[in-house]
């Protein structure tokens, strides 16, 4: 008799134990088809962003890119057979090259020491309160809202031998003499382009400054005037300090716009004269003006293989930030 009842309380747990188990595989069965349903619905959404990238971007890169490898000139479309690597080698045979690529050198820092300096001394100024603070914010952010080639023809007017404003005006203080040819003479050119990449590129470093400015804490200032630290020391001790970050990744991101920034030159002067103010990504262009696709594209591969190293120092500065974040 105890055994029947034994049996009887035995036997309906353990048939008890497969409904639950059917129960918890439908469960799971569900699950991964709504998983599945919610990554075929996000691809479709992606899916036109994904196609407009790869015909846009992607197959025009590699598409180009084959071009270095290969025998391609407009005055020659019959032979476009593959070459190696004879394109980078005329390129690195032509001494136009090391010109270009110290012309690149001087452009890049002649440009981003005055624009940081100048910048920063800006920014510094906005920070504080006064009367119109907004009016003098929109005028000097106003140049960045204008591109680059029409800053570069209004710069070539200015720097017009004949009738430039700047002979003009160096004229009437009694500076010069006779006017400066600034973009006929290979010793001026340089300077005259990049006095306007300069003007041009101040805006952006006072409006990435003045943004990181105003995340310092006020108490660390009040915490300085209290200890008797003026504002030198303030400045160098607590404000730079506390932006060091922020104030590499800009450097970083300018670096890289400047270095592939043709806009200005190609507008003042085209790379002239005698290609003393060519940078490689005007020299690029006018490479392919010549017909020669092949050596142009060899120096666009020059041009990404330098942007890729900047590329890294930036995204090893950006993990540095969030760590520092964290």
């Amino acid at each position: 008799m105890q055994q029947k009842v034994t049996d009887s309380v035995e036997r309906p747990s353990a048939d008890a134990g497969a409904p639950v188990a059917l129960h918890g595989s439908t469960a799971t069965r569900r699950r991964r088809s709504f998983t599945v349903r919610k990554g075929l619905a996000i691809l479709a959404f992606l899916a036109p962003a994904i196609v407009f990238v790869t015909v846009f971007i992607y197959y025009p890169m590699i598409s180009g890119s084959q071009m270095a490898f290969r025998n391609w000139n407009l005055t020659n479309l019959t032979d476009t057979s593959w070459v190696g690597l004879k394109n980078f080698e005329a390129i690195f045979a032509d001494p136009v090259f090391y010109t270009v690529l110290w012309n690149t050198v001087v452009w890049v820092f002649g440009s981003i020491i005055p624009q940081f300096v100048i910048g920063f001394a800006i920014a510094l100024w906005l920070r504080r309160r006064f009367r119109f603070r907004g009016l003098y914010q929109a005028l000097i952010f106003f140049p960045w809202a204008i591109s680059g080639f029409l800053i570069g023809i209004l710069f070539r007017w200015m720097f017009n031998s004949e009738f430039g404003v700047i002979n003009d005006l160096l004229s009437k203080v009694g500076l010069i003499d006779t006017p400066i040819p600034w973009l006929a003479d290979p010793g001026s050119a340089m300077v005259a382009v990049t006095i306007a990449n300069v003007w041009y590129g101040v805006t952006f470093f006072a409006i990435m400054i003045l943004a990181a400015l105003q995340s310092v804490p006020e108490e660390l200032f009040e915490a300085g005037s209290l200890d008797g630290a003026g504002k030198a020391r303030m400045l160098f001790q607590i404000t730079i300090p506390y932006i060091r970050v922020t104030l590499g990744l800009t450097v970083l991101l300018r670096v890289i716009w400047i270095f592939n920034f043709p806009d200005i030159i190609w507008a003042m002067t085209g790379g002239g004269p005698a290609n003393q103010t060519h940078i490689m990504t005007t020299w690029m262009i006018k490479t392919t003006q010549r017909g020669d696709y092949g050596q142009a594209s060899a120096i666009g591969l020059i041009v990404v293989a330098i942007l890729i190293v900047f590329s890294a120092f930036y995204l090893l500065a950006m993990r540095e930030k969030k760590e520092v974040n964290s």
